[in-house]
């Protein structure tokens, strides 16, 4: 992963930001930014894996697919 980083901006709501500021007053985070990133490096494994699978199950259903019409075309068609 690269070590570089950007600036965006991102807008939240209030309450985020005063729950945001919270934790970083009590230490458990350094910084509002830290937050931001763990939670969007937090989502991204969790988003990614979903994805990954979901694209894994669609490449094992076009592949049962053509199984099924290559059966079809062996079997029915006789």
């Amino acid at each position: 992963m690269s070590s570089e980083t950007r600036k965006f901006t991102v807008r939240l709501p209030v309450d985020f930001i005063r729950e945001i500021d919270f934790l970083v007053k009590v230490n458990d985070y350094p910084s509002r930014s830290e937050v931001v990133r763990t939670a969007v490096r937090d989502l991204l494994y969790d988003r990614i894996d979903m994805v990954m699978e979901k694209v894994e199950k669609k490449v094992k259903a076009k592949h049962r697919i053509a199984e099924m019409e290559a059966l079809e075309e062996e079997y029915l068609r006789k």
